[in-house]
């Protein structure tokens, strides 16, 4: 399967981490969409094409806890991947308990995040 078929959704409210997580992704192949809220995400339509969805834990409006609920309800199968720079044992076993693949911590290693993206593409 050619990752360049692949839509990976990255939210997250730092422009610049936003910038970054593109970059990775496009240079790994990868269609992505960046949004700066999980509003605009879920407004988008987008998640309809994801096949992975990356997020900040916290974020303006809905925070990336809440995001992954609703998209566990409107589209079970996307799998969520968070970024933060609050590494917080509560919050992160929220996120894994509510089904994330994974829990990275910023600064993230970029060959890390394309490897969990790979990850699941192969579930």
């Amino acid at each position: 399967m050619s990752p360049s078929k692949h839509v990976v959704a990255a939210i997250d409210d730092d422009q610049r981490v936003r910038d970054s997580l593109q970059s990775v992704l496009e240079s790994a192949g990868y269609e992505a969409e960046t949004f700066a809220s999980a509003e605009e995400f879920l407004d988008s339509g987008v998640l309809t094409r994801a096949m992975c969805v990356i997020a900040d834990v916290r974020l303006p409006g809905i925070d990336g806890i809440e995001l992954q609920r609703r998209i566990r309800k409107q589209r079970p199968p996307a799998p969520v991947i968070f970024i933060t720079a609050h590494d917080e044992d509560d919050i992160r076993e929220q996120a894994l308990r509510g089904g994330a693949v994974a829990f990275m911590v910023k600064p993230f290693d970029a060959a890390e995040l394309l490897h969990q993206i790979e990850l699941t593409v192969m579930r």
